[in-house]
C-alpha cells in the first residue's frame, strides 16, 4: 500500500497594492505639498505626454536643423542639396518618432533628440559663416 505525506501548505497572502507602493521621498520629514508634487509627477500619462511633445516638436527641430546643415554642407549644387537635407530630414523625423517611445525614460529621448540638433545647429552656424 502507498502512503501519502500530507504537507501543511501555508496560505499565501496576497500583496495589497498599498503595500506595493514605493515613497517618492524617504525622508520623515517631507511635507505633504512635496509628497502630492512627487506623486504628480510619477503618474503614467506625463511620460506619454512627455514622450509625444518630445517626438512631434523635437523631432521637427531636428529635421529642421538637419535640413539647414545639408543645404549648407554638401559640395553640390545648392538646389540638390535643399532637397537633399530635406529629403533626410524626413527620415530623421521619424526615426526621432521611434526613438522617443523606444528609450527608457523621457529625458533620455529629449535628450537623444536634442543633441543631434543642437549639432546640426552649430554646425550650419559654423559653415555659413566660413562660407
Amino acid at each position: 500500500m502507498a502512503t501519502i505525506i500530507h504537507h501543511r501548505l501555508r496560505p499565501v497572502m496576497p500583496v495589497s497594492p498599498i503595500d506595493q507602493q514605493v515613497s517618492v521621498d524617504s525622508t520623515p520629514n517631507a511635507s505633504a505639498r512635496f509628497n502630492r508634487l512627487g506623486s504628480f509627477f510619477t503618474r503614467p500619462w506625463l511620460g506619454v505626454l512627455s514622450r509625444s511633445l518630445a517626438a512631434i516638436f523635437g523631432g521637427y527641430a531636428l529635421a529642421a536643423t538637419c535640413s539647414m546643415f545639408f543645404a549648407v554642407a554638401l559640395p553640390i549644387a545648392r538646389g540638390q542639396a535643399v532637397l537633399t537635407g530635406m529629403l533626410v530630414a524626413i527620415v530623421l523625423c521619424a526615426c526621432a518618432a521611434l526613438w522617443a517611445f523606444a528609450t527608457r525614460t523621457a529625458l533620455r529621448a529629449w535628450v537623444g533628440i536634442l543633441v543631434p540638433t543642437v549639432l546640426f545647429w552649430v554646425g550650419t552656424r559654423l559653415l555659413q559663416g566660413a562660407a
